[in-house]
This record gives structure tokens, C-alpha cells and sequence, in this order.
């Protein structure tokens, strides 16, 4: 992690000129709650908006985005934006942006597909209860259909750019270990000796192992119950001539994730909880040798506070230094306006602890690091409109680093001028 002074880095440039080109990969990175899939869908709106043919790959999409984006319903299948919608909002009808949902099972499914030639070891795999879980319930499962998903695509060049909307940051670890997971899993000479099936006349070792494994297997079923561990040999056994097929995919898939095509982007708000997890997700992407290129610092102040900010470069906006008269100008004894005010104070207060809290954040990050600052838009983002106000700002963002040092430098000036002229009316 990077301490030290403001460096503007790449913000110099707006944060998407670089990110949004032809056959680049977006993926998206965040914890629960700071509007990383209506980021994810702005900048998607933002890439068709430069004539990209976009794919919107969301693993969860809320009921609302999907009302955003013009769509009655999200499917495996690509779906483009409806022209008479994007007409209606006053966008190009032409826009090329499909967006889809992902579909885990249907997945891992197609991969079974794919990879077993036999029909009977395809239909035993598919019912097998161990295949079952790990394709519905295993915690990387998901992660890795999306994986999957994007790979497919990407091969396709069906689109020009592909944007990945992951899991809440929660099971950020599992989308980045995922791959890697899995090729351990069937590359270790441990689970390929347990559960190897019998082997073909002349290869007594692995039919001992195999009675091995089965010897094991009714043991430990006395204790874990009986068919689980046998649903797991059973299908290790049915997909053992596919495991070096599915071990060089998920090679393929890790290799991709490393690659220069796939750029990581990292929502977070100024609340002290989500930038502790920005963070630490920046830790996680630095220590497995991703491509982390941007942070999004959303719903940073709201818009007429941005706006103010920007245009006094290092001093206090006029409309806060006034909120902090109001009580003077007032009086103490208007009983009526104390609501309003202690209104007004709290908002001040907030806004100064937002870029204080955004400012520190800054200064944590390694310089290469782009830094787009978005404010909270009101009313919120429900509808193609306003998801272009977001690509807007999204596209036209730059100098976060130094929009956030002028800021943090203006709020400790007059943080200290309040404190001298209170020294010296009290004194």
C-alpha cells in the first residue's frame, strides 16, 4: 500500500478514456451497498455511447436496474436495450448495449457438455448429487460461471467490450481464488489417487487405489452419512476423461484474469466502513497481480457540494462558510428555526467529514491508481436519464486526487481560522 503525498497519477486523463476500448474487460469490484452494478451499467451505457458494442454481465441485477436499463427481464442470453425506450429518454435507440444475468447451473452444465463425449457419463454426471451441489452451492461456483461466462464471450467476438458485474466484495476472494481452486483440485495427486476409478487391464495400482478409495469411503460414511462420499467418487470417476480438458480450462480462464485485456475497477462511498473494505480489496488485487486501474469514490458529497468544491479550488464554499453563521445571524432564542438549523449544521459537518475521510483514503493509494469522483445523484438512479447523468459524470471524471487534496486543504484552512476566532472571542 502506498502512503505519502497527493499524487494526481492518471487523473490527469478522464477515468474511461483508458478503460473503455475495444476488446477490453471491465470487471467490477465492491462490497454490498455502494452502487457497484449502477456503476457497472453507467459504464456500459457510457461504452455503447462510443459506438462499443457492450455486454453487461450481472450476477444479481435489483429490480430496479433492470427497470433502468429498458429491459422487462434479464436472462443467459444476451438481451439488447429496447429502442423505443432509449428513444424515449432521449438517447440513441441505436446504442449498442445487451445486458444478461448469469446462470450458474446452466453453466456448469454446458461445461459438462462440452467435455464428456460420453452420453451415459454426461446424464450420471448431471444427476450426481455431488455435481449438484458443487455446481449450485460450492462458494466459488458462482465466481467461476462468471468466469466462464466472460471467457465464452470474449472467444465469441461477439462484442467489443465486456463489462463483469461480480459478487458483493464479501466473495470478492473466492472470484479471484476461484480458478486456482479448481485446478488444484484436479491436478492433486491426492484426490486423483483417492478417487481414480478402476483402471483399464494392466494398471493393478489404480484399481487398488480405487478399492483403497472405497474402503475409505464406507469408513468415513458411518460418520458423515451414507452416498455423500460416494456420490464424489462416482463422479470423479465419470469425469476423469474430461479432467485434463477441464484442468486446461480453468488454466486458460486464470490466464485470462492476469492478462492485460481484463482491467479492474473498484466502487466504493466515503463512508469509513467501505473505504476500510476498498481498502483491503486493493491489498487482495495487488497480492494476486491484477489489474486494479480505478477506484470510484460514489456518492462523494452530492451534486451542487462537488460542483461547489471544484470551482473554489482551495477555499471553503461560500454556502457552507454560511451555514456556519446561520446560528449567529439567527439568534439562539428563534425557537422555530433550531430544527433547520441543527439541519443545516449536521449536513456541513458531513460534507466535511466526507472529504476527510476521502482524502485519507487517497493518500493510501499507489499512484497508478486512477481516482473518479462521483457525487450522489438525487433523485436516485432509476431510470435510463439518469443512468446517462451517471455516464456522464463517469466520463467527463478527472483529477480525483486533486479534486479531494484542494478540498482537504480548503476544509483544514478554515478548520483552523474557526478555531483561531473562536480562541479570541472566548479569550
Amino acid at each position: 500500500m502506498h502512503r505519502g503525498c497527493f499524487d494526481s497519477g492518471r487523473d490527469t486523463n478522464p477515468l474511461v478514456k483508458e478503460l473503455i476500448r475495444k476488446n477490453s474487460i471491465i470487471v467490477m469490484l465492491g462490497t454490498g451497498g455502494v452502487g457497484k452494478t449502477t456503476i457497472a451499467a453507467a459504464l456500459g451505457l457510457a461504452a455503447a455511447q462510443k459506438g462499443l458494442k457492450t455486454a453487461l454481465i450481472t450476477v444479481d441485477p435489483a429490480r430496479r436496474l433492470r427497470e433502468a436499463l429498458g429491459l422487462q427481464r434479464l436472462s443467459a442470453q444476451p438481451a439488447r436495450l429496447d429502442q423505443r425506450r432509449l428513444r424515449a429518454a432521449g438517447l440513441d435507440s441505436s446504442l449498442p448495449l445487451s445486458a444478461m444475468m448469469l446462470d450458474v447451473k446452466l453453466l456448469w452444465d454446458g461445461l459438462v457438455e462440452a467435455l464428456v463425449r460420453s452420453r451415459e457419463a454426461r446424464r450420471q454426471i448431471l444427476e450426481n448429487p455431488f455435481y449438484r451441489s458443487m455446481s449450485q452451492q460450492f462458494a466459488g461456483a458462482e465466481a467461476y460461471a462468471a468466469l466462464e461466462q466472460l471467457d465464452q464471450l470474449h472467444r465469441s467476438a461477439r462484442f467489443d467490450i465486456h463489462i463483469v458485474d461480480t459478487p458483493p466484495a464479501a466473495h470478492a476472494f473466492e472470484f479471484f481464488e476461484t480458478p486456482r481452486h479448481l485446478i488444484r483440485l484436479l491436478d492433486s495427486p491426492g484426490a486423483r489417487w483417492l478417487f481414480t476409478p478402476d483402471a483399464s487391464p494392466g494398471r493393478s495400482a489404480l484399481t487398488v487405489a480405487s478399492r483403497a478409495a472405497r474402503f475409505v469411503i464406507s469408513q468415513l460414511e458411518s460418520f458423515t452419512g451414507p452416498s455423500t462420499l460416494s456420490a464424489i467418487s462416482d463422479f470423479f470417476g465419470l469425469v476423469g476423461e474430461a479432467t485434463l480438458a477441464l484442468s486446461d480450462r480453468f488454466h486458460k480462464t486464470d490466464a485470462l484474469m492476469h492478462s492485460e485485456a481484463v482491467n479492474f475497477v473498484l466502487v466504493t462511498t466515503p463512508r469509513e466502513d467501505h473505504l476500510h473494505h476498498a481498502l483491503e480489496l486493493t491489498t487482495l488485487t495487488q497480492r494476486h497481480n491484477f489489474r486494479l486501474r480505478a477506484i470510484v469514490l460514489n456518492r462523494m458529497l452530492d451534486e451542487h457540494g462537488l460542483h461547489a468544491l471544484r470551482s473554489s479550488r482551495r477555499q471553503m464554499p461560500a454556502y457552507l462558510d454560511e451555514i456556519a453563521r446561520v446560528r449567529d445571524l439567527l439568534g439562539e432564542d428563534d425557537s422555530k428555526a433550531e430544527s433547520v438549523i441543527d439541519y443545516l449544521e449536521h449536513y456541513r459537518k458531513r460534507q466535511i467529514n466526507q472529504v476527510e475521510l476521502a482524502a485519507h483514503f487517497a493518500q493510501e493509494l499507489a499512484p497508478e491508481i486512477a481516482l473518479a469522483v462521483i457525487p450522489a445523484l438525487e433523485p436516485a438512479v432509476r431510470d435510463l436519464p439518469s443512468l446517462a447523468s451517471l455516464a456522464k459524470y463517469l466520463t467527463e471524471s478527472t483529477g480525483g486526487r486533486k479534486f479531494l487534496e484542494n478540498a482537504a486543504v480548503a476544509f483544514a484552512i478554515n478548520s483552523k481560522m474557526e478555531k483561531e476566532a473562536k480562541r479570541r472571542f472566548t479569550g
